[in-house]
């Protein structure tokens, strides 16, 4: 990435962008909650922060048809610019004294709607660019990047709130992503910028491939179930810290900061992994981070617990770069797109499901038990998956030992498929 002629100079663009993406964490949230009426505030800070998010999985399918046979940049490009200009709608509409809860959440809902289709261009675009043995590494800087932003991203919206309040905040992120829109055009040569192929492809052609792959598909439903895990743990936490522990604001600071300094660490080391077998890293990502999470949900003390928050930050963040490279490896021009689109869609919905069900699972266990059942939810995951990926070796080994003794003297069908997937 950091040699690539291209890549290198779009690092700034995609830094800065980041930094606006983790402002935005805070300062939508914050502005919902000053705009909406009291009596349903609740209710409408939700589906501000809903539609932040939510609306790229509906734009996968929304948009497929145009959208599919684009190249990376093109993708990329196009979701900065909605993104720059939805949201630099907002401050514009606070000045004109026209700004409240309903216009606020429709524009956060239309500066996202090309938020899968951005994901699947950033990676396709590494995918285009690099060649395979370095597009793990290409992945994990940018996961890199995300994960720096949720520790200096909020930390900066703070401080730009105090000065001039959460509309400010937004206005930033918005340039954030009109830079990144610009370096697209001035970074990316017009060749790379240029449409893969005509052809349309159906407004659901992602999600059938993944459907139609044993492979994508379960790649997608591991990711699903471990992203749904994960949303009860967001929940969970902040009641944990307040019921169980000392009540400090703090102390659940400490436990994300825990964790973000685990993820930096664990993202620096994803791109060196190029050596390890993904499957497996993947699937052992997955035990690691439910092993991780048994401490917080025995009541172990706060220093164990810091503890064990950052290791698995630390075995968390690899994951995003190991996932997306198997699916880059499992795909090719004019299909990639689509497919990562779809992937991205899957990942948008999984956690704020799992959100929805921590509810009544905290009301009803409590904190502490919900941060425990999603921990041994999430090994057994694991186990049920490295099952089924050892099985699936085992088939393909016995059909790889008859091939050999039914073909003597020809080329090994081994080597043609090295690793093979679930």
């Amino acid at each position: 990435m950091l040699r690539h002629p291209v890549l290198r100079r779009l690092l700034p663009g995609f830094a800065l962008s980041y930094v606006g993406e983790g402002m935005g964490l805070l300062a939508v949230s914050w502005l919902a909650i000053q705009l909406a009426p009291q009596a349903n505030a609740g209710v409408w800070v939700a589906a501000a922060v809903a539609a932040y998010t939510l609306p790229g999985a509906l734009g996968t399918v929304l948009f497929a048809r145009v959208l599919s046979g684009r190249s990376g940049a093109q993708l990329a490009a196009w979701d900065a610019v909605v993104r720059a200009v939805m949201l630099g709608a907002i401050p514009v509409v606070h000045l004109a004294g026209a700004l409240d809860i309903s216009w606020y959440t429709v524009l956060l809902g239309l500066s996202s709607l090309l938020r899968s289709w951005g994901s699947a261009g950033r990676f396709t675009l590494i995918a285009e660019l690099l060649p395979a043995e370095h597009r793990l590494a290409g992945n994990a800087l940018i996961g890199l990047f995300s994960e720096a932003s949720t520790l200096v991203g909020p930390a900066l919206a703070a401080l730009l709130i105090a000065a001039g309040g959460p509309v400010l905040v937004i206005a930033v992120a918005a340039a954030t992503f009109a830079v990144l829109a610009v370096s697209y055009l001035l970074a990316v040569p017009r060749t790379a910028r240029a449409p893969i192929e005509e052809r349309r492809g159906s407004s659901l052609a992602g999600f059938t491939a993944i459907w139609r792959d044993r492979r994508l598909l379960g790649l997608s439903a591991l990711t699903f179930g471990f992203f749904f895990l994960y949303g009860p743990v967001q929940v969970a936490l902040p009641i944990h810290v307040a019921e169980a522990l000392d009540n400090s604001a703090g102390t659940l600071a400490a436990f994300w900061t825990a964790f973000g300094v685990g993820a930096i660490i664990g993202g620096f080391a994803a791109g060196y992994l190029r050596r390890w077998r993904l499957w497996p890293t993947t699937i052992a990502i997955v035990l690691g981070w439910g092993a991780a999470l048994l401490p917080l949900g025995v009541g172990a003390p706060i220093g164990v617990a810091l503890v064990a928050i950052a290791i698995g930050g630390l075995i968390w963040a690899p994951y995003p770069a190991t996932t997306m490279a198997l699916l880059q490896r499992s795909t090719d021009g004019a299909a990639r797109a689509p497919v990562l689109a779809a992937y991205a869609a899957i990942t948008t919905l999984s956690v704020p499901l799992g959100t929805i069900a921590a509810g009544p699972l905290i009301t009803g266990v409590g904190a502490e038990a919900t941060i425990l059942a999603a921990a041994v939810l999430t090994v057994a995951f694991g186990v049920i998956a490295a099952a089924v990926a050892i099985s699936r070796a085992v088939r393909v080994r016995s059909a790889y030992d008859l091939a050999d003794v039914e073909t003597p003297g020809k080329e090994s069908v081994r080597q043609l498929d090295p690793e093979p997937l679930p």
